[in-house]
């Protein structure tokens, strides 16, 4: 299994403009981690760079024992997948299956087993029943979930979600987290970048704060989200029962709706 490490790296874009500068990550195999950030923080560069979309222009990212500068990106796709902020930056077929089926396809595997990969991400993302409609027929949550699907077909290592709780209700971001609870379970690497905060306290064992090209922090959602300093100089808010339970002086850290209802209770003397 891979870890994912960053060393030293810094990437400029052709244009001059640095989006990451001297950034150290390390993902251990097995990981489940968000990173979160405003726009401009580095976060999709980032990503991307673990992937191999881009190469770093100082430093070293690798890939388990490879370094990314002497593989191609299709080497370095086959153990870390990558479902785009913007499905249809990603798909190109006329139905959902075959969307589905090209990376396991182009991998020629075993039929069986090909066929096997293609049911379960299917299944997985409640795509089944979809499987001969155009993908661009469907509406915009569901296409996601037809990215997400085609590179859970691929069966990689290490499988990078970027902002995938974007233009979903509740009932997507339910599946979201079960997909991502049962990618962890399998002991797949997840990362995922997400503006949710709420969607981000629930789901995620560790938290990296991207702020101005730079990591601010990382640790823990309860450690994250209760330092109000890197907060701050990431612009980013506490998940709302966070911010509702600051605002009434209630301590211990607070970040889901169970802790919150359970502190309150406490507090106020009210039955849970």
């Amino acid at each position: 299994m891979a870890d994912i490490i960053l060393n030293h790296v810094t990437f400029t874009y052709p244009n001059g403009y640095t989006a990451v500068e001297n950034i150290n990550i390390e993902i251990k195999s097995g990981e489940n981690v968000a990173i979160v950030g405003q726009n401009g923080a580095g976060k999709t560069t980032t990503v991307k760079m673990m992937n191999n979309l881009e190469k770093p222009t100082m430093g070293d990212v690798y890939v388990g024992d490879k370094n990314t500068k002497d593989f191609t990106t299709a080497q370095i796709s086959r153990i870390v997948g990558y479902v785009f902020q913007n499905p249809d930056d990603q798909i190109f077929h006329s139905t959902v299956e075959q969307e589905v089926r090209f990376g396991p396809k182009s991998m020629k595997l075993p039929k069986e087993k090909e066929d096997a990969l293609v049911e379960k991400a299917l299944e997985m993302t409640g795509m089944v029943k979809y499987r001969e409609e155009n993908p661009l027929n469907l509406p915009l949550s569901m296409r996601k979930f037809i990215t997400i699907a085609a590179i859970i077909a691929m069966d990689t290592e290490v499988l990078i979600f970027d902002e995938p709780t974007a233009g979903q209700d509740i009932y997507g971001n339910e599946m979201l987290a079960k997909i991502l609870k049962d990618l962890h379970e399998e002991g797949k690497t997840v990362i995922t970048i997400s503006h949710d905060m709420e969607f981000v306290a629930n789901n995620f064992e560790r938290v990296i704060v991207m702020a101005t090209k730079h990591v601010v922090k990382e640790g823990t959602p309860r450690d994250i989200f209760w330092d109000f300093e890197s907060l701050e100089i990431a612009k980013l808010k506490q998940p709302y029962v966070s911010r509702i339970c600051h605002s009434l002086g209630i301590e211990g850290n607070v970040i889901t709706m169970e802790e919150a209802v359970e502190a309150l209770s406490k507090k106020y003397g009210l039955k849970s």
